[in-house]
């Protein structure tokens, strides 16, 4: 094993410095002597270099394809990552295509024996040897049940573990190198979203996780003419076997038989749009990984079209805090009120608490304001959100991995819904929704929703405001705030004390409690008020 790893080891550095990455990472940094004097060292860095006339992202993209599937997989994960990478390099990622050659059938029937502990013809009334699809992770084959039903069966490939184990270890390496050697490398958080990515394979090893994930799916849209998600039977379902209905649509970007069928594609545009902030905001459980090979069009009305979704292995959520802050953020975002955004982002702990607001409101409207100078329907959205971000960062914003995920799920739909319909105008579609989202969150019947999910909390009152009083006491001093930038925590603080004590004196028992009620009410002001 040792051994394997070494000539891994050795692997990797020929690729680096035939594809010049070496240069790519170090150009601008004066390397320590030692550093310099390994890179000379090495036999194979005088030998000849490929691609010396390509850019540095296509470079970069080329050595991860040489470096096989676990490589390319990290390459797509940093495509995403916009918030952290320059334009031309995550473009270069973004083309990385996870295709393997698919491995011996025989093997997917062992495994499948092993998993269910049945022979795979008592279960399969056919399973076909072909596969449909394979990854670097899994391999998928078209199969009959016993019922007569069609079906796929999803496997993931044999003795990936050792593979993967191997080579996080030297990612993590490298990233620890870079981390040390280049200043710019470490403004990328390299160990960072090397972790990102070990959680990112991990979860995709475990089909188990995949099959809830779909399942959770499919009953939030059940009976929508939205989406539709196949169903997972579960019965068939294991850590490394994953059973499902087999689906027959078309694939979004074959636009040609879309065309031809006469499919409405304006109005399959703004329900790729409606699709996205229903999982967002109703359900606060999205699929993120809605790239053109995940998603399907129903051929059964086309006038009235319905798109179909598999592969869940990359579910993203939202918090309730982070849902209605970033309702407002885009709201304000409409009204052009940068402020607001810039206060919104302060509140929220997405930003440091003692960040100048007027500074960096300054800055979201530098951003901004050239954008909105365009027409609205050819604004991106996702990118609008990238380039907050890129700007929030140079604040300390804290990376938040699941609006990394949002924003990366939002710039997939929003351009696949202006393949399908290049006038679409994604403001359009979200600001009635998101305006009825903010309608329903002060609906006195949602209210009363929260506040018996909240009574459950009542009994334990004292400890949390105890725990919070702690942690607070623990967080090192803040320098002082200019005016614009008050800190609002003693603030809510204060309210949530109130609310607790209302609740204490029996509010929850006793309607006639007037003292409870005044309490609750100041409570609540303090608390929601901006």
């Amino acid at each position: 094993m040792k051994l394997l790893a070494v000539r891994r080891l050795l692997r990797i550095q020929r690729v680096v410095i035939r594809y010049q990455l070496d240069d790519l990472l170090f150009a601008q940094q004066p390397l320590p002597l030692w550093l310099r004097a390994l890179r000379y060292a090495l036999p194979w860095r005088w030998l000849p270099r490929r691609a010396l006339h390509l850019s540095r992202g296509a470079r970069l993209r080329l050595a991860l394809e040489e470096l096989g599937p676990i490589f390319i997989k990290f390459g797509q994960l940093l495509s995403t990552r916009r918030d952290l990478l320059p334009v031309d390099i995550a473009d270069e990622l973004a083309k990385l295509q996870d295709q393997v050659p698919p491995f011996d059938p025989e093997h997917s029937r062992a495994l499948i024996e092993e998993q269910l502990g049945a022979k795979v013809g008592d279960v399969f009334a056919r399973f076909d040897a072909q596969p449909l699809a394979s990854a670097s992770v899994a391999q998928v084959h078209g199969a009959q049940l016993q019922s007569g039903e069609e079906v796929v069966v999803k496997v993931i490939r044999p003795g990936l573990e050792p593979v993967i184990r191997q080579d996080l270890a030297w990612l993590f390496l490298l990233a620890r190198l870079a981390e040390k050697a280049s200043t710019d490398a470490r403004r990328l958080r390299p160990v960072e979203v090397v972790g990102d990515y070990e959680k990112t394979i991990y979860d995709e090893l475990d089909l188990l996780r995949e099959a809830a994930n779909a399942s959770q799916l499919r009953r939030n849209f059940e009976g929508s003419p939205l989406l539709y998600v196949p169903q997972v039977h579960w019965e068939l379902c294991r850590p490394k076997v994953l059973v499902m209905e087999r689906i027959y649509g078309i694939q979004v970007t074959d636009l040609a038989t879309l065309a031809d069928q006469r499919t409405d594609m304006k109005l399959l545009a703004e329900r790729g749009v409606e699709i996205f902030f229903t999982q967002v905001f109703r359900d606060s459980f999205f699929h993120a990984d809605m790239h053109p090979g995940n998603i399907f069009v129903s051929t059964r009305t086309p006038w009235d079209p319905q798109y179909i979704a598999i592969d869940c292995g990359i579910i993203g959520s939202l918090t309730a805090e982070d849902q209605d802050y970033l309702a407002r953020n885009l709201l304000a975002f409409f009204k052009r009120d940068y402020r607001r955004v810039a206060q919104l982002h302060i509140d929220s702990g997405w930003v440091p608490a003692e960040t100048r607001v007027n500074d960096f409101e300054a800055a979201i409207r530098t951003v901004c304001e050239p954008i909105f100078e365009r027409p609205l329907k050819d604004i991106s959205f996702g990118q609008l959100l990238l380039r907050l971000f890129q700007t929030a960062r140079r604040f300390n914003m804290e990376v938040q991995p699941q609006l990394v995920l949002l924003q990366k799920t939002l710039l997939n739909i929003e351009g696949l819904g202006r393949q399908l319909y290049p006038d679409l105008d994604l403001w359009t579609t979200a600001q009635p929704f998101l305006e009825r989202w903010m309608r329903e969150r002060v609906n006195p019947l949602h209210l009363l929703r929260n506040l018996q999910q909240q009574a459950e909390q009542v009994p334990h009152l004292s400890q949390i405001a105890r725990d919070a009083l702690e942690r607070l006491n623990r967080q090192p001093q803040s320098p002082p705030l200019a005016a614009s930038g008050k800190p609002h925590w003693p603030v809510r603080l204060l309210g949530a004390v109130l609310i607790g004590g209302a609740a204490s004196q029996g509010l929850l028992l006793s309607l006639a409690a007037w003292p409870s009620w005044a309490m609750l009410a100041g409570g609540v002001y303090l608390v929601m008020r901006r």
